[in-house]
């Protein structure tokens, strides 16, 4: 397989170790290459370039700027960028910061390396990998989440649907057969979903369905 056709993999973790090791194993595995490798945010903001990795791996307690705030700044410079948090915390302030910040997925760092490469596979695609302990948390959150007065959006029940699935941690084609409709027609309620709530990707979509009480 050429460079080319591999899965662009970059890493923001400031422990050597950690980095170190990602960077080997990811390298080793067929399919996928390590493009780049950053100890602190403020490097990955100030190096990153086109073209772009296909998913960086954030950890989230870095020195100087933490992850979450990085992942904002790099959501807002490059909004297709697929952040994929990579981390030992599992609170819910923490989760919930992060998808709103941009992250695509949340795995936690005893992810077993058959998983993390499915899930750096399946963010590339469009889905939202996450470990099994943090979707559960984002369940339960989404339950205790009471909906406002009145909602400032005007979503149809099939493009709630939609949104529904992709909290479930579908992607486009995944969606579509669900649906059971073509990659195209998802990819069109998904434009009139981000217009109407106002966001540029799903993780946007679905954090702001969970803050306005959408997802029951």
């Amino acid at each position: 397989m050429s460079d080319s056709q591999k899965l662009r993999i970059a890493i923001v973790e400031d422990r050597d170790d950690i980095r170190l090791s990602l960077s080997a194993i990811i390298d080793q595995a067929p399919g996928y290459a390590c493009v780049a490798a950053w100890s602190t945010m403020e490097s990955a903001l100030r190096e990153i370039a086109s073209p772009l990795p296909d998913v960086v791996l954030v950890d989230l307690n870095l020195p100087g700027m933490d992850g979450i705030e990085g992942i904002r700044r790099l959501h807002e410079r490059f909004p297709r960028l697929v952040l994929l948090v990579l981390t030992v915390f599992g609170d819910d302030r923490k989760i919930f910061d992060a998808l709103c910040a941009g992250a695509a997925g949340y795995l936690l760092k005893n992810t077993p390396r058959r998983k993390l490469f499915e899930s750096l596979k399946e963010a590339s695609e469009g889905g939202a990998p996450m470990s099994p302990q943090i979707a559960r948390r984002v369940i339960e959150l989404f339950r205790d989440v009471r909906p406002p007065a009145q909602a400032q959006c005007d979503l149809t029940p099939h493009e709630l649907r939609v949104v529904k699935l992709l909290a479930d941690g579908h992607n486009y084609r995944s969606a579509a057969e669900v649906l059971g409709t073509s990659y195209s027609t998802v990819n069109y309620h998904l434009q009139q979903i981000y217009r109407k709530l106002q966001v540029h990707g799903k993780s946007e979509a679905v954090a702001k369905a969970l803050r306005q009480g959408l997802l029951r």
